[in-house]
């Protein structure tokens, strides 16, 4: 009798879940006599603004389906915000609302239609989810921060700020990455999730004439309300930019539902439509920030890029899983930077995201 062909067990091309292998450092630091403090996920503890909250009850009663473009106010409310905010003109129709954006990171080289064996091209230390995209695909992650060496890249990352690394990309290196991915006809995809938190410089998007030419062609740019907001359990992002890959990824999109719940869309409509609660957040970030950086450096720790986002990028010459468990003597839970790659052996990140209280808890103990 003919046999059904093996099927492709992809979770075996995966690499491990990271928060699974860092568990036993975290079970060390609860062990800590007054409990641990986790600063190994950027997960918000802030409370969701209320502006977004009332929005949502409002929205509540929301019997029929959803569109996978979304709501025409949605778009208009996330095209304003790109002009407003980051100087970046894209027409609503060029907007596409996300389930996350992890879940947009991590499907969009297979919604593009990349072909098997295509490589995509993603910074040397970078958010895991954009080599799980690749692999989800049958691509090949291709690990550098010089995309131009690679001839026959299919896809381009870009991170900035960067997750983990803080580190923000000037305008006009992205400029030369556009151009030269343009030349080839490769797209550009620049994660700009963490760009209005700038502290010791200033996130330009990749649709700002500065870098994209005043034409939004192969590129794309992806947004999120989680941490700006404090949204993340909310799940909404969205992706803007060339309105033909735009169009292409929204054509697939309405085949396997992927729709944003309607209370949702209405939710980040009210995030986006108001600024204040934006620079409250921020202002919050900012002091955990300082206080984190400073008594960093009195314990002995070199602060790397860090100019930007929601994480401190921290080494102290050794290899990451030494200063790991360092932290989680101390009760603190911090993520070892290999997770990121290879190239982040020697560092930790850390975030931002705990309460005024828990990150003077940290400095003490660190003290």
């Amino acid at each position: 009798m003919p046999q059904a062909p093996a099927r492709r067990r992809v979770a075996d091309e995966l690499p491990d879940f990271p928060w699974d292998v860092l568990a036993p450092f975290a079970e060390l630091a609860r062990q800590h006599v007054d409990g641990a403090v986790d600063l190994s996920v950027g997960t918000p503890i802030d409370a969701t603004p209320d502006v977004v909250q009332e929005a949502l009850r409002a929205a509540t009663d929301a019997p029929g389906y959803p569109t996978t473009a979304g709501l025409s106010d949605l778009r208009e409310a996330c095209s304003d915000w790109l002009g407003r905010t980051l100087g970046a003109d894209v027409p609503s129709a060029a907007v596409l609302p996300a389930i996350g954006s992890k879940e947009m990171v991590a499907s969009l080289p297979r919604l593009l239609g990349l072909p098997v064996g295509a490589k995509v091209v993603l910074p040397r230390i970078a958010y895991p989810t954009y080599a799980v995209g690749a692999i989800l695909a049958g691509c090949e992650p291709v690990a550098t921060d010089e995309p131009e060496s690679v001839d026959d890249a299919a896809l381009v990352w870009l991170n900035s700020p960067s997750n983990p690394t803080g580190a923000v990309l000037s305008p006009e290196r992205a400029a030369e990455i556009v151009a030269w991915a343009r030349e080839r006809g490769a797209p550009v995809v620049s994660d700009e999730c963490y760009v209005e938190l700038g502290w010791d410089a200033s996130p330009v998007s990749v649709l700002h004439p500065s870098v994209s030419g005043g034409s939004h062609d192969g590129v794309l740019a992806v947004h999120s309300l989680s941490k700006r907001s404090s949204m993340a359990g909310y799940r909404f992002g969205f992706v803007a930019g060339d309105p033909a890959l735009v169009g292409d990824l929204l054509a697939v999109r309405k085949h396997v539902g992927m729709m944003v719940p309607t209370p949702v869309q209405r939710a980040a409509i009210a995030a986006l439509r108001d600024d204040a609660h934006v620079e409250a957040q921020r202002a919050r970030y900012g002091r955990r920030r300082e206080v984190l950086r400073d008594a960093l450096v009195r314990a002995g720790f070199r602060i790397d890029h860090s100019e930007a986002g929601l994480y401190l990028w921290v080494t102290r010459g050794e290899p990451c899983w030494e200063t790991v468990r360092w932290f989680s003597e101390r009760g603190v839970v911090v993520t070892p930077g290999d997770f990121y790659g290879p190239a982040g052996a020697d560092h930790v990140r850390i975030a931002l995201t705990a309460s005024d209280a828990d990150v003077a808890a940290v400095a003490a103990r660190l003290a």
